[in-house]
């Protein structure tokens, strides 16, 4: 099947440089499918510059309006939807967000086939790609950094300022921290990502039991798997299918955990039906001693209650207030300081980019090349100016 691919300039602010393919890749997909011609709108904002594509024969022009399938990664601004063409980007509409329903509207009414990445996934329900793994090496980085930066212990070159994941693993050797204890939490790409972060930094990892039971002179941490978060209120065991089918039937038992946690990095995926690793008011209690959150997972009043807002990468941690329950200044001494950037992944954007892209040559691509692949069916969110079957849910949304 002869294919035309054509890749994205990213359009919505602020900008993202990521892209779906390096040059590199886009010269190894010419090698291994022949039948694919790629083409690439121009871009300033890239982490890869037009020329480097350029090099290895691929065609940088404004209109590929011609390609069969158009790839982006952040949400493609309404009015740049080219009608009746076949997409793939991150839309962010599948929960009904409130910002992109004018987005939702328009792949309706231009007739768009949208290909949602997070709603490609495998049979048994796993999602089939991602920036996780991105989102917690930086979620984690970001976090040591604001620990340091809160007790002036040490100072750690931002990860958006790093030309690449090396340089992040050399400015780990500045790390000073004394015998804090560190909890991740979440099974999931991003609790990956944080946990090969804090293997790179040298930090002992430990067991749940011995965060609750022993003191240590280094710093340690723990990983808390869904199953150590979460108890069945009936008493019965826990049951990964039947927590996710109905979370309500469970109950978070991280309160356990606060009075042992200096440091918190959430990587937790959240439901709105979960319930939440503590109550805001929580953190008046002086059992309460966390005082650094890496919110990585990011949903606003989400699994971290007081996570009231989002960041900026360049502005990365706001404070929280005990007192008055708000947001203050961070780095005070009474204050709660999360770090809570919502596109973790941009900081490291070629590195992100090159896992990404391999991702799809190597399990989406072959299925774009079937003539019919459940998986891309499953992951259509809409067609020809109508939701799919699975996706009917967002009519009340959508039209």
């Amino acid at each position: 099947m002869n294919l035309k691919f054509g890749i994205l300039r990213e359009e919505k602010l602020p900008s993202d440089k990521r892209v779906p393919f390096t040059p590199a890749q886009c010269a190894a997909i010419k090698d291994q499918f022949p039948s694919i011609e790629i083409y690439i709108q121009p871009s300033p904002e890239r982490c890869f510059a037009d020329e480097l594509y350029a090099k290895v024969g691929i065609t940088v022009k404004e209109d590929i309006s011609d390609c069969d399938y158009l790839l982006g990664i952040k949400e493609v601004p309404a009015e740049a939807l080219i009608p009746n063409k076949k997409y793939l980007f991150f839309s962010h509409t599948i929960k009904k967000q409130a910002h992109n329903k004018h987005l939702m509207h328009a792949l309706i009414k231009k007739q768009i086939t949208m290909i949602d990445y997070e709603t490609l996934r495998w049979k048994n329900g796993d999602r089939v790609l991602g920036f996780g793994r991105f989102a917690g090496i930086v979620g984690a980085y970001n976090g040591l950094l604001t620990w340091g930066k809160k007790y002036n212990a040490f100072d750690l070159k931002p990860a958006y300022l790093c030309h690449d994941y090396a340089e992040v693993k050399r400015e780990l050797k500045k790390l000073k921290l004394s015998n804090i204890k560190i909890i991740l939490t979440g099974n999931g790409r991003v609790s990956l990502g944080a946990l090969e972060l804090l293997k790179e930094a040298g930090i002992k990892q430990v067991t749940a039991a011995d965060i609750l039971t022993k003191i240590f002179a280094e710093p340690v941490f723990a990983e808390l798997l869904t199953e150590n978060l979460y108890e069945r209120i009936d008493g019965k065991p826990y049951d990964r299918s039947d927590f996710h089918h109905d979370p309500t039937r469970y109950r978070c038992v991280f309160r356990y955990y606060l009075p042992f946690c200096d440091l918190l990095m959430n990587g937790i995926y959240w439901d709105d039906k979960m319930d939440r690793l503590f109550a805001a008011n929580e953190t008046r209690l002086p059992t309460f001693k966390t005082k650094v959150i890496a919110d990585i997972s990011c949903d606003i009043n989400g699994s971290v209650p007081i996570t009231l807002k989002d960041t900026k990468i360049t502005d990365p941690v706001f404070g929280f207030s005990p007192t008055t329950m708000d947001v203050c200044e961070p780095y005070q001494s009474d204050s709660i300081d999360i770090m809570a950037v919502s596109n973790l992944p941009t900081e490291l954007p070629k590195d992100a980019s090159e896992g990404f892209g391999q991702m799809l040559i190597d399990y989406v691509i072959p299925e774009l090349m079937k003539p019919n692949s459940p998986i891309i069916h499953a992951a259509t969110i809409c067609t020809n100016g109508q939701l799919t079957h699975d996706y009917e849910y967002l009519a009340d949304y959508a039209y």
